[in-house]
């Protein structure tokens, strides 16, 4: 019997998420017939991890430390498969500063922007500099958010230039560097990417329709706060588009056995990305498993196929 360590919950600030996810998937893994070792990410992971010796690794973990390399460079020191990307994709994705450098670098359409650390605010006096910023996006609204940060934690709608501090105040108490990001009125985007032996498996777009306007923390993980539409209300032009768009996402930031590419679709029918997510979450309302379920690929089965990248090796 293989045994599988399933990493949850953390000191992230999505430590609720993920134990939520981990709970799940462990007892998929469970039904499957695997040895599952539930483990909270304490200062004692490595000892246990070093004793238990278990096969492979299902991270569930998101947000920093889960999702920054940090688990992954650990878990490579250790000679323990892991699911999901690796070291490099996952640092990458996780800054979306330099994610969108690379985006706009390689021909992947992705909302203007502009950066700025908290060392920019406090050795160089960059707060002088934000009355630049609505004309560099192309007026209000505007979106702030951490640079490294999930589940839209930190994330400002901005309507106005007064409102614009408090914005990049808040973006910043959850990490060092916030973005100002072009607000693009439009149908909301999740793509999920599988790799199998076939190659990469685009799953259908699932679109997300808050009710409060916003996909921001309360819509992503309260029931009934938002509707989903699978596959998500697109021509059939615009829908390939998209998928095409997340095949090279994932491709360009070098991920493995999965990923999911954010996205928003405008008016004008262009595609743009957002980010891209390498631990979708795998809660009740989480959207890779929707994904997967509309093409007929239940719960137990999609934790068994990326436990499976793991514990065979799949890059």
């Amino acid at each position: 019997m293989e045994k599988i360590a399933v990493l949850m919950g953390g000191r992230s600030l999505e430590r609720d998420v993920s134990l939520r996810s981990g709970e799940r998937i462990s007892a998929a893994l469970d039904e499957r017939g695997y040895k599952v070792l539930a483990l909270d990410v304490t200062p004692e992971l490595t000892e246990t991890l070093r004793s238990e010796r278990p096969d492979a690794v299902y991270i569930a973990l998101h947000g920093k430390y889960g999702e920054d390399g940090t688990i992954q460079e650990l878990l490579e020191f250790l000679g323990v498969p892991y699911t999901g990307p690796g070291v490099v994709a996952s640092a990458l994705a996780w800054d979306k500063a330099v994610s969108k450098r690379l985006f706009r670098a390689n021909g992947i359409p992705t909302p203007d922007w502009v950066t700025f650390s908290a060392d920019a605010f406090k050795e160089m006096g960059a707060a002088r500099a934000l009355d630049l910023v609505p004309d560099a996006l192309g007026g209000f609204p505007l979106v702030v958010k951490p640079a490294e940060q999930g589940s839209a934690l930190g994330l400002t709608r901005v309507e106005d230039a007064g409102a614009l501090p408090d914005a990049f105040l808040s973006a910043l108490s959850y990490g060092s560097v916030a973005i100002a990001e072009r607000w693009i009125e439009g149908a909301e985007l999740a793509v999920s990417v599988l790799d199998g032996p076939g190659g990469l498996e685009v799953l259908p777009p699932v679109e997300m329709v808050p009710k409060s306007g916003l996909f921001d923390f309360s819509a992503m993980y309260t029931p009934g706060e938002t509707d989903y539409y699978v596959p998500a209300r697109l021509t059939d032009d615009v829908a390939a588009e998209v998928r095409r768009l997340a095949g090279a996402v994932h491709t360009l930031l070098g991920c493995r056995h999965v990923s999911r590419v954010d996205m928003v679709v405008g008016a004008d029918g262009v595609p743009n990305v957002l980010e891209c997510n390498t631990s979708p979450g795998m809660t009740e309302t989480s959207l890779l498993p929707m994904a997967a379920d509309a093409v007929g690929v239940g719960f137990q089965d999609l934790v068994e196929r990326l436990a499976r990248a793991a514990l065979d090796g799949l890059e």
